[in-house]
């Protein structure tokens, strides 16, 4: 067999990767509870009342897990500022992204063979930026239906506007309910093109993130983007 010479490229920081798994588990958490408040089923017990999983339980657990996750989110943040390699929102204000989008696109939906070899490709930049910002609706929208909605607490002064410029808690709790699906739509095709790219290009996209590294044979298009090791 011919030996491929390859390159060890260090990409996601130790902090990018425990984001990542606390947010998995968050997001997770937050959306099976999420349908359980939603409809509301009698858990354990034929009396809800006389069960350890009541539904102020459930609650609860939703609610901690959001204000975990918004404390990762907010850190993820500090994060992307000081680590080059966890920078991967889509760099929209170079004129090259958009045919590489299309590239990257095209050879998923198995409409082209092959394309050019990233460390981070530009269609998964554009996924993740519209992940984080499905992620902002959420923390909107949930803080806006766990405040009371006068203005005689802090939260309620903070989030209040949510609440009127949606129409009212009801619409509030309708977008807060519908972008969760979607980002479960979005974690779905997520391990589908993780799990696509390890099969067919071999490069370590699964285990990256717990390893930090990416193998590639090709020296990729934005590798002056990130700090690289052999």
């Amino acid at each position: 067999m011919k030996e491929v010479p390859r390159r060890i490229y260090y990409l996601f920081s130790p902090f990018l990767r425990i984001f990542h798994w606390v947010m998995v588990a968050c997001i997770l958490t937050l959306f099976v509870t999420g349908l359980f408040i939603t409809k509301p089923v009698g858990l354990l017990a034929t009396d809800p009342t006389s069960t350890m999983l009541t539904m102020d339980m459930i609650r609860s657990i939703h609610f901690l897990a959001a204000f975990i996750f918004c404390a990762v989110f907010i850190l993820r943040i500090y994060g992307f500022i000081v680590n080059k390699g966890d920078r991967l929102f889509p760099r929209v204000w170079e004129g090259h992204f958009y045919s590489e989008t299309i590239e990257v696109a095209l050879h998923y939906m198995l409409l082209k063979p092959s394309h050019a070899p990233f460390l981070r490709n530009p269609l998964a930049r554009m996924s993740y930026a519209g992940l984080y910002a499905m992620v902002f609706v959420e923390i909107l929208t949930g803080f806006a239906m766990y405040f009371p909605t006068n203005m005689n607490s802090i939260g309620g002064t903070i989030f209040s506007w949510v609440n009127i410029a949606l129409g009212g808690e009801f619409m509030t709790h309708l977008v807060h309910h519908y972008v969760a699906w979607f980002i479960i739509v979005f974690v779905i095709g997520h391990v589908y093109m993780v799990v696509r790219a390890d099969f067919m290009e071999g490069e370590g996209e699964a285990s990256s993130m717990i390893s930090g590294i990416k193998i590639l044979e090709h020296v990729p298009k934005d590798v002056n983007e990130i700090e690289s090791r052999e």
